[in-house]
């Protein structure tokens, strides 16, 4: 991308109202303009729906560093044309070889509450079984962003100010975010030249880097924080391979990830249960407190069970471990000219640099805020609430998505119901207003309830709130188009014309590019 690309695609990185797009050969859905284009790009050469994917999520490594890291976990769930099956691979983060004994809240902002990575791992994988492109042709992108800068958008300036404190009290955070001794402000070109030398390293030296100085680089750091993690840990971590969860919704398979993540197993559970009712005689929930109280009681219903139980059932056997989700966490989701199909969800697993450290230009992940309510045994995965999905109709995707966010179930079962059962247009089902899921709260745990996003018909809105209050439950307000509902990034397959459609969600700074 040239100089003045960058710098109008990174001034379109905005909350709010987006325009749809459409087209017959390629169309990519993420959360910044910069890394859609990466990926567009790549389509556009002859990469197909994996290559794209993995291009834009390098190059999200760069522009939402609040968001995710190269030290925090990525996951895909992969269409095959050519063979017409789906795969899931699991690169998310793992506890430590060594036992990490009585750990709690506290460990979350020391080197304790840093896990062991999986996103490196996860993309080599994803790349050797399904990628087309060169490792040096996807991670260009994320290399020239880093090196060359792209204008500071309000959301990560947001988080930067937020986070001043964490920042300043590190040399590498100081080098990027705060350059001459002040924090860089909105439009201000952000050169992450540290990072930029990893990503290169990463490129040209692959598994000789990443298991060598990046893993000791990364264990010292995290030791100085007082963690476990050695390179023995690194050499351990092994991403891995899952059939996808499955089920049906009126008539619609519906494919999604795998145990041990959890949210794919929710969201079929969810859409099982909708499917004994008549949900299309109901009208949409913008138009009907029946279908908002439904949707919304049946959330909760497959999202705090567990916790009503004290207990976190395994649907694969074993143990499951707690689903803390992430603040910190994007999706992006490809569909190229074959009709193979990428949904990639990945994170820092974490509020962004909570415990302040940092290791070859990239924040340490403080994602063990996963082993909180449970801890894996040593080197085995934490268990993490992710849910890219696909719908088919006999045998043919009709439809991709997927959603950051602690509502991200929530948000996947609102937009797929209104897209499945009323066929409305996709700009149309991202701006509804929304119910979220009731944010985890360290000193209560996970507790039923809703927020509710400001925008519904007043009728609609007066009508659901009595319900909700007759039965107990608990309620707060959020703004319009608010974060905490999660961020839908899906992709509408038109079986017979071959059109491809999709919207950005408005409540993050995202985009829609198709041809």
């Amino acid at each position: 991308m040239d100089r003045a690309t960058v710098a109008e695609l990174g001034l379109r990185a905005r909350f709010g109202r987006k325009e749809p797009v459409e087209g017959r050969r390629g169309i990519v859905v993420t959360s910044h303009p910069l890394a859609v284009r990466a990926g567009t790009d790549v389509l556009k050469e002859g990469g197909n729906a994996c290559d794209a994917a993995l291009a834009a999520a390098a190059a999200q490594l760069v522009v939402e560093p609040h968001m995710t890291a190269v030290t925090g976990g990525l996951s895909v769930l992969y269409h095959d044309a050519a063979s017409a099956t789906s795969s899931y691979l699991n690169g998310n983060v793992a506890a430590p070889l060594t036992r990490l004994a009585g750990f709690g809240g506290a460990d979350l902002s020391t080197g304790r509450g840093v896990p062991v990575p999986g996103w490196w791992p996860a993309f080599r994988a994803a790349h050797a079984r399904f990628g087309t492109g060169t490792r040096n042709r996807l991670l260009a992108p994320a290399v020239q962003l880093a090196h060359d800068g792209f204008p500071v958008h309000p959301y990560l300036f947001g988080e930067l100010y937020a986070h001043r404190a964490e920042l300043g009290a590190h040399p590498q955070a100081r080098e990027a975010y705060l350059p001459g001794g002040s924090l860089v402000a909105p439009g201000d070109t952000l050169r992450q030249e540290r990072l930029g030398r990893t990503l290169q390293r990463l490129r040209d030296e692959d598994l000789d880097y990443y298991l060598g100085d990046f893993a000791r680089a990364f264990s010292s750091e995290c030791v100085r924080g007082g963690g476990v993690i050695t390179p023995d840990d690194f050499h351990a971590y092994e991403p891995g391979w899952y059939e996808p969860v499955r089920g049906s919704y009126r008539g619609v398979e519906v494919v999604a990830s795998a145990p041990p993540d959890d949210g794919g197993a929710q969201l079929v559970d969810a859409m099982h249960r909708l499917e004994t009712c008549d949900v299309p005689s109901m009208g949409p929930a913008t138009e009907s407190a029946d279908t908002l109280e439904l949707l919304a009681r049946v959330h909760n219903d497959v999202y705090y069970a567990p916790a009503r139980t004290g207990e976190e059932p395994a649907p694969a056997g074993g143990p499951r471990h707690g689903r803390m989700p992430s603040p910190g966490t994007i999706h992006v989701t490809v569909v190229d000219e074959r009709r193979n199909i990428a949904s990639i969800t990945h994170s820092h697993m974490a509020s962004p640099w909570v415990n302040g450290l940092f290791a070859e230009g990239t924040q340490l992940s403080g994602g063990g805020s996963f082993f909180q309510r449970g801890m894996p045994e040593p080197g085995r995965r934490a268990r993490v609430y992710l849910a890219p999905n696909l719908l088919l109709s006999a045998g043919r995707p009709v439809l991709a998505s997927g959603s950051p966010s602690v509502s991200l179930v929530a948000c996947l079962l609102q937009n797929l119901v209104h897209l499945v059962d009323f066929g409305l247009p996709i700009e149309e089902v991202v701006a509804m207003p929304r119910f979220g899921a009731r944010p985890h709260e360290p000193e209560h745990g996970w507790l039923p309830g809703v927020t509710l996003e400001h925008g519904f018909p007043a009728d609609v809105d007066t009508e659901f709130r009595r319900r909700w209050a007759a039965s107990g439950g608990w309620l707060s307000d959020l703004g319009p188009w608010h974060s905490l509902t999660g961020n839908f990034e899906g992709v509408t397959l038109d079986a017979g014309s071959g059109l491809l459609r999709s919207c950005a969600d408005p409540r993050r700074n995202g985009a829609a590019e198709a041809y």
